[in-house]
């Protein structure tokens, strides 16, 4: 198989249009799926169930952990063209139940959190996609960091729910840093290593880091309030 930057010019910009259109596609159908929680009232219930106790909240971020690793498995099927849907679809919505929570309590503040977020997540994620596209630069070689800082930051996660303390505003700056430099590094990766055919999985890996991205944006928007 080609990878994206052994293709032709007209492969590689074929590529990167199928991948971004997926994502935009995907941010959409994320959208959608907020809207119908909220209009039939799901969240609250999602939210009621995550308030009630740190189990729930330990819970959903291990089924979510779970619905990611059966998400990426089934997108990279590349021979397979409705499973690789299928697993971008159930991605979708599993981040649309974890973000349920979070906007509901966003929605109560007012005063465009939720837009001012979604906002400063567009621009910057915009700008560190060109910073990859213009220099040419790879920065596939931040992989091992990300793979170390992840787990410390997961193990960081875990440990506030079980013992009950605030990881505080820091630590949303910092899980901003983490999302921007994953997002360079899952553009270099889909150009270096993705073969032409991926661009479903491609969509799947920039738009589960364009998420970390709004979600502590938004912790970040919230936080001032």
């Amino acid at each position: 198989m080609v990878v994206v930057a052994q293709a032709r010019p007209s492969e590689r910009a074929e590529f990167i249009r199928k991948t971004y259109m997926h994502l935009a596609g995907a941010v959409a159908a994320f959208m959608a799926v907020e809207f119908v929680l909220f209009a039939t009232g799901i969240n609250q219930v999602i939210t009621q169930f995550i308030a009630g106790s740190q189990i729930g909240w330990l819970a959903m971020l291990g089924g979510f952990m779970l619905l990611g690793y059966l998400s990426s498995g089934l997108t990279a099927k590349a021979g397979d063209i409705k499973t690789q849907y299928m697993g971008l679809g159930l991605y979708v919505v599993g981040e649309a139940v974890l973000f349920a929570p979070l906007l509901t309590i966003a929605s109560y503040m007012g005063g465009g959190v939720i837009q001012s977020a979604a906002i400063t997540t567009l621009f910057l994620f915009a700008g560190l996609s060109a910073v990859v596209f213009t220099t040419g630069t790879d920065f596939t070689f931040l992989g091992g960091a990300l793979k170390v800082a992840g787990m410390v930051a997961l193990g960081l996660i875990v440990c506030s729910l079980i013992f009950g303390f605030n990881l505080g505003i820091f630590f949303s700056f910092a899980m901003v840093a983490f999302a921007a430099a994953a997002i360079l590094y899952q553009t270099s990766q889909i150009m270096q290593r993705y073969p032409t055919d991926y661009y479903v999985a491609a969509s799947l890996a920039l738009f589960s880091s364009v998420m970390l991205l709004f979600w502590y944006i938004l912790r970040i928007f919230m936080s001032r309030r």
